[in-house]
């Protein structure tokens, strides 16, 4: 294994609480050097897709994901420390709460030594700002706080109040004000998609306008990055075709799964179902997740694909089916209007859309005798289904998740899984090699039930 050190400016952007106003000011700031000519790295705490998509869209670069339980921290290092060989400058927005979860935003910036700018909401207070600033930047001792951005400043006056409130040695870092247009829409699982929304470039061309009228927003100090690179993954995919569905409707997708399948020797194909593309000429199938219950009429009479789904997978071809490429592959979608569609009917499971958060969290999954893969749920719909169960995944605190569904070599789930985790694994998945596994299972469960 090789060491690598590299070092790049580089920042955690945090905030107290979700709502903030994160992911706009990063991907405002990534659009201000971006424009100067800096080649900025943007990445993702924890396992959300939809912010991902405007920051790659701000800093015209891929975005990845960090997340040392479903990562692993020496991948994550490994990302930041490569990320540093080219950048100028590497921003990583965070998650939720800047010390909420089991890798939080503190977290991040502790263990890989980035300080930290915070983002606070200051719409409906004054001074208080400089203490919340000042609660967040000692509330643990191993964080460096670079300086506070504000976020929906009502007027230049308010801003100066704010910046006045900070003690030293915090640094105001700027602000964007409350009616400058730039709250991005959002609907059920976060912000409406990057590629929905056609004035995008406007809108982040005039947030970095706007955000270097209100401070100098200077390069935060270098950071050093040590990290060990793996050796290279063993090609088990060469000469393996995987096609993948790509658009709105199936469009969650990590850049690192897309990476380890090239690493493993896959070629991979796109099409859009939405446009009513054919599955390109493959030895296996990629259905992500998405957004298929917005486009019930649109997938349900698209007969022809729907054929080739069938066909592919009758031929005893391999299918990874994650959540809304999953609900896809089922008998019926139900919408929350109560509109029910026709799907693939591939999978013996009907779904319902439902108006609250079903499940949310990082999961585990033994997918195959004592090899694991880990990856995140998310969803607002419930499947009834009669397919035979792969595996019972393990929340990252122990609860169980939803299952793994097998049928023929298509392994579907509710989970976005991440591939890095475990490439050999990945590979079974994508060769069909997994129904031994299942078929072990379901024996075990019948001598269950016949014992009784």
């Amino acid at each position: 294994m090789n060491i690598i050190k590299e070092s790049c400016p580089a920042l955690v952007v945090a905030a107290p609480s979700s709502g903030s106003g994160k992911t706009t000011v990063v991907a405002a700031i990534a659009r201000h050097f971006t424009n100067q000519g800096k080649k900025v790295r943007v990445f993702k705490t924890g396992p959300d897709f939809i912010d991902p998509n405007f920051l790659a869209f701000a800093s015209k670069q891929p975005v990845y994901q960090l997340d040392f339980w479903m990562c692993g921290e020496a991948h994550c290092k490994q990302l930041v420390a490569e990320a540093a060989k080219e950048a100028d400058l590497i921003l990583i927005e965070g998650v939720m709460g800047m010390f909420d979860g089991k890798c939080s935003s503190a977290d991040i910036a502790a263990t890989l030594g980035i300080p930290v700018m915070a983002v606070i909401d200051a719409g409906a207070m004054a001074q208080t700002f400089g203490a919340i600033a000042h609660g967040l930047a000692y509330f643990r001792d191993d964080i460096d706080m670079f300086g506070v951005f504000a976020n929906r400043v009502g007027s230049p006056g308010h801003g100066q109040m704010l910046q006045e409130s900070l003690g030293k040695p915090l640094q105001f870092c700027g602000y964007l004000a409350k009616n400058s247009g730039l709250t991005l829409p959002e609907r059920h699982l976060g912000l409406v998609q990057a590629q929905e929304l056609d004035d995008l470039d406007k809108r982040l061309d005039l947030a970095a306008e706007l955000i270097a009228s209100t401070a100098q927003i200077p390069l935060p100090p270098a950071v050093e990055f040590t990290a060990t690179v793996n050796p290279p993954l063993k090609q088990a995919l060469l000469h393996t075709t995987i096609a993948i569905a790509r658009d709105t409707a199936f469009s969650f997708i990590y850049q690192a799964n897309l990476d380890c399948l090239h690493e493993l020797g896959a070629r991979l194909r796109f099409f859009s179902p939405l446009k009513g593309e054919p599955v390109p000429l493959c030895d296996a199938l990629y259905l992500p997740g998405g957004y298929p219950e917005l486009y019930l009429d649109n997938l349900s009479a698209n007969h022809s694909l729907k054929v080739q789904i069938k066909a592919h997978i009758d031929a005893d071809k391999p299918v990874v089916a994650e959540c809304g490429g999953m609900l896809y592959l089922n008998h019926t979608l139900t919408d929350l209007q109560g509109k029910s569609a026709t799907m693939c009917g591939v999978l013996d499971a009907h779904s319902q859309m439902q108006p609250s958060l079903a499940a949310l969290g990082l999961v585990e999954g033994e997918l195959a005798h004592g090899s694991k893969l880990r990856g995140h749920t998310f969803h607002y719909s419930k499947t009834e289904s009669q397919q035979p169960t792969l595996c019972t995944p393990v929340s990252q605190y122990g609860r169980e998740s939803d299952p793994v569904w097998l049928h023929n070599k298509v392994v579907a789930s509710y989970i976005h899984w991440y591939f890095p985790y475990n490439p050999a694994l990945v590979a079974q998945m994508f060769k069909g090699e997994l129904e031994a596994h299942s078929l072990a299972n379901q024996r075990q469960y019948n001598r269950a039930g016949e014992e009784m």
